[in-house]
């Protein structure tokens, strides 16, 4: 059973950003789908010899995920673009399906699917680390776009992983005015602190000009603003997109608008096996929150709760049979 969230909007804590203009209640996520290799070890990883793993293939990448967890936690319309080689493209389909989201992937006639290895040290409070090939999610274009893909949609989510090429960055030119045309508020994750290095800084706030959400973690808001208070960074951020919602882990999250934090909605904690995903378990429950009709302080609650429950699964999806209900969590209060 999923969970509906509910909450009433209130115009100075993030509002009920519960829809565009034409009243759509489904949400759209473009964004990359991977094929995860989790590695959980005990303790340093030993060189030039065998360490001990426990070794699971899984279907991943942040965009999947995010539209995962919405479906999961109650947003009964859940839509997801997606780039993926011939070779695993069925298998994505047959998962994402099974978790209630509605997938259209482009099929990459060159490049394989996307693999991320994710080493999680079970010594070290599951942390992760990631070894990625974007594969043919680098290879998002314009082309892979299409107008229809708007209808009925009261919310447009964007994964920060298309912004590390070219024609992806063009793409999401093109979806984010394609939204902006009909009304459809555009959310943003930044994805990855290391590829924002990379990308550089004021190219990536030149690209989200006019996006409405951005949710970064604390690394990443702090690396976009060159603060080291994830409150302050947060606060900045505000000053150049509508609604920053800031995943601080275990300290819960932070919602900044117009300069200021409005509200610190509190962590309590949960029972690590795999961190892989809680950020966009995170990211999930908040958009359907907001599509439910919650503020952003409700909102961002209820990514926090996913956050929670993401981290004590193995891998970053919620189990596809439905069978977990995230209202019953003892551990509320998790973001990535």
């Amino acid at each position: 059973m999923t969970g509906r969230p509910d909450g009433t909007g209130r115009p100075d804590d993030g509002g009920s950003a519960g829809g565009g203009a034409e009243g759509g209640r489904a949400l759209l996520v473009v964004g990359d789908v991977v094929t995860d290799v989790i590695a959980r070890h005990r303790g340093p990883l030993a060189s030039g010899t065998d360490t001990a793993s426990v070794i699971r293939t899984l279907p991943g990448g942040a965009g999947a995920n995010v539209a995962c967890w919405a479906a999961h936690w109650g947003c009964a319309d859940v839509r997801l673009l997606g780039r993926v080689g011939a070779e695993s493209a069925a298998w994505h389909e047959r998962e994402l399906t099974a978790c209630g989201v509605r997938p259209r992937l482009v099929v990459d006639p060159q490049v394989a699917t996307g693999t991320v290895i994710c080493l999680v040290d079970t010594d070290a409070a599951a942390e992760r680390t990631f070894l990625t090939d974007s594969g043919a999610a680098l290879r998002f274009e314009p082309d892979d776009w299409s107008e229809a893909l708007l209808d009925g949609v009261g919310r447009l989510h964007l994964s920060g992983y298309l912004l590390f090429s070219e024609s992806g960055r063009a793409l999401v030119r093109t979806a984010s005015a394609s939204a902006r045309a009909r009304g459809v508020p555009v959310s943003l994750d930044p994805a990855s602190a290391g590829f924002l290095v990379d990308l550089g800084v004021e190219r990536f706030l030149t690209l989200v000009k006019g996006v409405d959400v951005l949710l970064p973690s604390r690394d990443e808001a702090c690396l976009l603003t060159g603060l080291l208070d994830g409150a302050d960074a947060a606060a900045e951020l505000s000053r150049q997109v509508p609604l920053v919602v800031a995943k601080q882990g275990a300290d819960g999250a932070l919602v900044a608008r117009n300069g200021r934090v409005l509200a610190h909605v509190p962590a309590a904690p949960a029972r690590p096996r795999d961190t892989t995903g809680a950020g966009d378990a995170f990211t999930g429950a908040f958009l359907a929150a907001l599509l439910a009709g919650a503020d952003a302080r409700a909102a961002a609650a209820e990514g926090c709760r996913a956050g929670a429950r993401a981290v004590e699964r193995v891998g970053g999806r919620p189990a596809a049979s439905g069978d977990d209900d995230p209202a019953s969590t003892t551990h509320p209060a998790h973001a990535g």
